[in-house]
């Protein structure tokens, strides 16, 4: 495999259990947490070189190198995390945890309730980012990791970065908020809401209780998945990689895949269906929905932020229409105006809100300057 020569190698992951109730922002609390993760690198004898590497939406614990029983397949930021990368793992030890309400491993819709001794289904309860970033302090506890020296993530990875920031300011040092948003905007809440309706109208969601009839809201969970995929590519990349090519260079007048970029999505579409949980996706996107650090300050972000400590790094892509240059701007404004230590960078790029999946030269030159910054 020739992708292997440039990147960590094998990676396995591992678990951690805690025991603890977890009380969630909703109220509601679970105990017997089992959180999946991946390490990279190595741990210094002070324990001041970790890096908590967040994952968005569909990512999960496996972020870089690659399992020899999935197919070699390379973790989803392999790209930026290895040696003499951006996240260099000859200097920094790299934790990568897949979030509570996951379905990768850490406690989630798939888990049985230790309650009721069944699936949790639709009765696992709605988390929040406060929750995620409560459950990977304990995660830090459990390594023996008293601060983070840094704390980075893409889109709602990014989000949790900034949560971080605020929520635990003496535990962490740096914050990578990457193509990432104060709080979504209305038209992102509404691509969120289509997704959830294809997922909760298919037949087979059973009312979210499919896991128990023996069946998977395949289809739905196909549609959402199709949706959000446009919205992380730009025009530009979507033009680049497919323009209006023909599968058979002819019209077949009729409703089959016709065109190429009708057969990629549905190719996604299919892929994701077969791996991810529908119950764990209509949690995330909903857990996106909630993410707004100035509700708790009469909508002032600048309040928000009064409690940061850590340097900041805002981080936007020029073709990123989801998460646009703006909202970052935002961030970084409100950052400014409570007099914090920021450093803002936009980054030329075509590939749209997945920009921050791809090694740019200069968005990593960027991340190896932030992290290697000693102010």
């Amino acid at each position: 495999m020739d992708n292997k020569i440039d990147n960590i190698g094998k990676v396995e992951p591992t678990s951690a259990e805690f025991a603890n109730e977890l009380v969630l922002e909703s109220g509601k609390k679970l105990r017997n947490i089992t959180m999946v993760y991946e390490t990279y690198g190595e741990l210094n004898e002070d324990k001041s070189n970790a890096i908590l590497v967040c994952h968005a939406l569909s990512g999960n614990h496996h972020a870089a190198g690659y399992h020899e029983d999935e197919n070699e397949r390379l973790g989803w930021w392999d790209g930026l995390i290895g040696p003499d990368k951006a996240i260099d793992t000859n200097k920094y030890f790299v934790v990568s945890p897949n979030n509570l309400g996951g379905c990768h491993g850490t406690t989630g819709p798939t888990s049985i309730n230790p309650e009721t001794n069944e699936i949790y289904g639709p009765d696992f309860p709605i988390i929040t980012v406060s929750d995620w970033v409560n459950c990977q302090a304990l995660l830090a506890d459990f390594l023996d990791i008293e601060i983070w020296h840094s704390v980075i993530g893409g889109s709602l990875g990014g989000m949790q970065a900034l949560w971080w920031s605020i929520a635990y300011p003496n535990r962490i040092k740096k914050a990578g908020v990457i193509a990432s948003a104060p709080k979504l905007s209305a038209q992102n809440i509404a691509f969120n809401e289509v997704a959830r309706q294809a997922i909760i109208t298919d037949p087979d969601f059973q009312e979210g209780y499919y896991l128990k009839a023996g069946s998977a809201p395949k289809q739905g969970l196909r549609l959402a998945r199709m949706v959000g995929h446009i919205t992380y590519l730009s025009d530009e990349a979507m033009k680049k990689k497919f323009g209006r090519e023909l599968k058979e260079d002819k019209l077949n007048f009729g409703f089959g895949a016709e065109f190429e970029v009708e057969s990629y999505l549905r190719y996604q579409g299919d892929i994701f269906s077969e791996s991810f949980d529908a119950n764990t996706y209509l949690l995330m996107t909903k857990l996106l929905d909630y993410f707004d650090p100035a509700d708790e300050f009469s909508g002032n972000l600048v309040d928000a932020f009064k409690s940061i400590k850590a340097q900041v790094l805002v981080v936007s892509f020029t073709s990123d229409w989801r998460f646009s240059p703006e909202r970052s701007k935002e961030i970084s404004n409100a950052l400014i105006e409570a007099n914090k230590n920021v450093s803002c960078l936009e980054i030329n790029s075509s590939h749209g809100h997945d920009s921050f999946l791809f090694p740019e030269k200069r968005y990593v030159n960027a991340i190896k300057a932030f992290l290697g910054n000693s102010e």
